[in-house]
């Protein structure tokens, strides 16, 4: 069962303006991510659904997260089916990511009060989203669309909020573009939890980069 209600996850993801996003089929490896990027000051991650056992991962992920970062809000990405969605929410997910918007996973995360945010790449299917009750919807794939695609979006419908994610740049520059143009939040996978920095072990780097980001974004909105 999920620790934090929905509007808790929403009010967190647009507080701090960042949703960190991996996979790691080792679950120890994947617990020294997560508290790396709990150490940057992140209080959200999301694990994704990508690997055989990816569950398994994020169960023992979960527990550790419960246990030892308990203000760390965890949920589940990559998640395109309502019966994988149900797994993870029986897991504990406190939010769902998907790549695509599914009406029978909208459904079982309103039954459940649990926040979906699914990927969308068109303003009709952003709408639908919304009339599905999605807070926030994941911009998918960010980059090719572009903040110039959030600006002309956001005229006619500024209550949207969106979470362009897919390959973001996290310098300066881009984020100033993205919160720029009204994003309320990016997410951020391999350009945060870089594969060398893994590889070599160099789990500080991860909680540098990320106080680094969170920084940036607070500069990008004007109130760092």
């Amino acid at each position: 069962m999920a620790r934090f209600d929905r509007l808790t996850v929403y009010k967190i993801m647009l507080e701090d303006g960042l949703v960190p996003l991996y996979y790691h089929p080792d679950a120890a490896i994947a617990d020294r991510i997560a508290t790396s990027l709990a150490h940057g000051g992140s209080r959200v991650l999301e694990f994704l659904n990508r690997g055989d056992g990816a569950i398994e991962v994020f169960r023992a992920l979960y527990r550790t997260c419960a246990e030892r970062r308990p203000e760390v809000i965890v949920g589940a990405g990559t998640v395109e089916d309502a019966p994988t969605a149900a797994l993870y929410i029986a897991h504990g997910a406190n939010f769902i990511v998907g790549s695509t918007f599914s009406e029978a996973v909208a459904r079982l995360c309103n039954r459940h009060k649990i926040a979906y945010i699914p990927g969308c790449g068109t303003v009709g299917e952003i709408a639908s989203a919304e009339e599905w009750g999605c807070e926030i919807v994941k911009l998918f794939p960010g980059p090719p669309l572009g903040p110039g695609f959030v600006k002309a979006l956001l005229g006619p419908r500024p209550w949207t909020r969106l979470l362009p994610s897919g390959g973001v740049p996290l310098d300066e520059e881009s984020l100033q573009a993205w919160f720029g143009a009204g994003i309320a939040c990016i997410g951020a996978g391999g350009d945060l939890i870089r594969k060398e920095w893994l590889e070599q072990g160099d789990f500080d780097r991860i909680s540098e980069l990320t106080r680094t980001v969170l920084a940036r974004i607070r500069i990008a909105r004007g109130t760092g």
